[in-house]
């Protein structure tokens, strides 16, 4: 069993033992702790909104957090089945004081977590994150007496609600999108995406959709995370039915990878670039990603007369930055897209529209609308950590190591070999260290992983 407790929010795998893995106890206990740390002006009670993805798991962790909720004294709006895009806004519009996504994102099945929201609907700050966590463990919280428990009401709307926001704004054109007549295909691996994807795009005027595990029940038919290995039978339909694009989306639907309609995976490091591109052609300006993400967006920043700035890898690293710089879009690497103008979080719905227009606008096909791009090539791998390995330890050796490249230690170890770069980092969401590494070719990037990755067990062997 694991659980894993940090600030990206309280992830595990359903079952165990107390303080192993996501038990009812534990639920209870972080959700305690999360009423303790969000705030209004003391003129009204505490709000807080609630929604989860398609897991097994979800009824039963949904019903334990509101439930946990009211008795500290909250009124809850639960949302039921949704998308973290947009519970984050529904933070917002229903003025909420805070938010609670249930959702493991690409994890497995038997993994749940809670995503810990504040009024901004965006992700908990690092002094809130480490100030629950400590509530928690000393369970110090008290629930509220009979006469100032909170209630809790439910609301399906919000959706719909999301979707027309999207279609509200000035970039994203649905007549064009209409007129091209785009035949599309969508994976939403059985999860939430199959409720908002399919209606967001008949809102966009699309009619010809093609979908793949659409039934939100919470089975996953492959590997949810959207990487290339996982895509097999998409990119087969793509083929198959001549559809125009592919879409793929993981549980909670704030990541999106691209099919182009060869068949051939467009790359989800491409989905911001190309989002990017189009939204810097009419409204230039700054951009954001984090560390592990390709220099491809740098390129396309720069050349149309602007920066690109990296951050620490974590959603709230990235919406910091782009706070600081002021950016017009930003992102990450693994298909996240982040737009201000609509909210300050990865959405998956608001990249299917601005890709869908983007297409229609260029009128070429979505293989060459990649071909466009700097093609450069990132290998991600993955170390499995052991309980007495100290990765902070592993870490500063392979800086050690490398000391006359340029290393940056942010957050884990980047380090920069000419036109190429390997970022080492430990996982917020898993015990493993990750292993990204960057090339114009995919035999070298793959050839510098293998590299560090003997580095890393030279150094555990030697310890």
């Amino acid at each position: 069993m694991t659980l894993i407790k940090s600030i990206s929010g309280i992830r595990g795998t359903i079952g165990g033992k107390p303080g192993e893995g996501l038990s009812p106890v534990d639920i209870v206990k972080y959700a305690s702790a999360f009423a303790r740390i969000i705030e209004n002006d003391g003129t009204a009670k505490l709000k807080v909104v609630v929604g989860r993805d398609a897991r097994v798991s979800g009824p039963m962790v949904s019903n334990l957090v509101c439930n946990t909720l009211i008795g500290m004294g909250i009124d809850v709006i639960d949302l039921g089945l949704s998308t973290t895009p947009t519970v984050e806004m529904a933070v917002i519009d229903l003025k909420c004081d805070g938010g609670i996504i249930i959702t493991a994102s690409h994890n497995p099945w038997q993994w749940n977590a809670l995503k810990l929201l504040n009024k901004y609907g965006e992700f908990i700050a690092d002094e809130k994150g480490k100030l629950l966590l400590d509530y928690a463990e000393k369970e110090d919280f008290t629930y509220a007496g009979i006469d100032s428990i909170g209630t809790i009401t439910y609301d399906d709307s919000q959706i719909r609600k999301h979707i027309e926001k999207i279609l509200a704004l000035p970039y994203v054109d649905s007549f064009a999108i209409r007129n091209a007549k785009f035949k599309v295909a969508i994976d939403a691996v059985n999860s939430t995406g199959g409720l908002a994807i399919p209606l967001l795009l008949r809102s966009l005027g699309v009619e010809q959709i093609e979908e793949l595990y659409c039934e939100p029940t919470g089975h996953f038919p492959h590997n949810p995370e959207p990487l290339p290995e996982n895509l097999y039978e998409i990119s087969k339909l793509v083929v198959k039915s001549k559809a125009h694009v592919g879409f793929v989306v993981d549980p909670d639907v704030d990541r999106l990878a691209i099919v182009s309609e060869d068949g051939e995976m467009f790359g989800e490091e491409y989905t911001l670039v190309t989002v990017a591109d189009f939204i810097l052609s009419t409204n230039p300006g700054n951009t954001v990603s984090n560390m592990s993400s390709t220099r491809a967006l740098r390129d396309v920043t720069e050349k149309a007369g602007h920066t690109h700035y990296a951050s620490a890898v974590g959603e709230v690293n990235v919406v910091n930055k782009m706070k600081e710089v002021n950016a017009v879009i930003g992102g990450e690497g693994n298909g996240g897209v982040i737009l201000p103008e609509l909210h300050y979080g990865r959405d998956a719905l608001v990249g299917i529209a601005l890709f869908l227009t983007q297409l229609a606008k260029s009128g070429k096909r979505c293989s060459a609308i990649r071909s466009s791009y700097p093609n450069y090539t990132i290998s991600k791998n993955k170390i499995q950590l052991m309980p007495d390995m100290d990765v902070d330890q592993i870490l500063a050796s392979i800086a050690d190591k490398y000391k006359r490249q340029p290393v940056n230690q942010e957050d884990g170890v980047k380090i920069e070999f000419d036109n190429e770069w390997v970022h080492l980092r430990k996982s917020n969401t898993e015990p493993i260290i990750r292993i990204y590494a960057e090339s114009d070719s995919e035999n070298k990037a793959e050839s510098i992983a293998r590299k560090l990755i003997e580095d890393i067990k030279d150094v555990i062997k030697n310890k």
